[in-house]
């Protein structure tokens, strides 16, 4: 099996897996892989529990398009990362409850969304970093992400969902639902007395991980 066919399969199998395990409802995710063609993504309008190998889109290293369905509108985004971070294999952006819940709420930094409540998170993304809302599909969403994304390997995009980055699509896959976890357990302990991770402690995992 060639390279191509092994992401084309891969990206139906574990998109099927995050979809039947309740990650993100309906059509309103996109996963996107780096191949030696370019970019292998999802499909406008598509489903990720019912994706069709041999529909996914296949992109060119600029975004063109070289066969199968038109690409998500979202392609825009996962490209800024990409083009931030070359060490990128994969990206998928969700919408997932507990993050897109998060994204919602006022007064989050910007810069570290988060706080250190385990060392999972850490290890896996480092700081989660926020943009402001924009349309969905805005050259200004895909603008913001491009800034946020050379330091930040997980976002939240404002009113929206997260998106993240991973070496391959498996670890994306891992990444995203740490976040979502995190992300969880960040609302669960909102107005108690938490005892976060010490910024001492954070900065050693990021040494070590980051």
């Amino acid at each position: 099996m060639t390279p191509l066919a092994l992401a084309r399969e891969q990206m139906v199998t574990l998109g099927k897996s995050m979809f039947d395990r309740g990650l993100t409802p309906g059509a309103s995710a996109n996963i996107s892989i780096k191949v030696e063609e370019g970019f292998l993504m999802t499909p406008t309008g598509s489903c990720i529990g019912f994706l069709n190998a041999e529909t996914l889109s296949l992109l060119d290293e600029n975004g063109n398009l070289i066969s199968g369905d038109k690409p998500s509108k979202e392609f825009i985004l996962h490209k800024a990362i990409y083009d931030q971070r070359p060490d990128a294999g994969a990206v998928i952006h969700l919408h997932s409850t507990w993050s897109t819940a998060l994204s919602c709420k006022a007064d989050l930094n910007p810069d570290d969304v988060i706080p250190p409540l385990t060392p999972y998170l850490i290890m896996r993304l480092g700081r989660i970093g926020l943009v402001p809302y924009f349309p969905p599909g805005a050259a200004e969403l895909g603008a913001a992400v491009r800034e946020k994304a050379a330091d930040h390997a997980g976002i939240l995009m404002a009113n929206h969902g997260p998106i993240v980055a991973g070496k391959d699509l498996i670890t994306a896959m891992f990444n995203m639902e740490e976040l979502e976890e995190s992300a969880k357990l960040m609302l669960l302990l909102e107005g108690k007395n938490v005892n976060p991770l010490a910024e001492s402690d954070r900065q050693e995992l990021l040494a070590r991980f980051g």
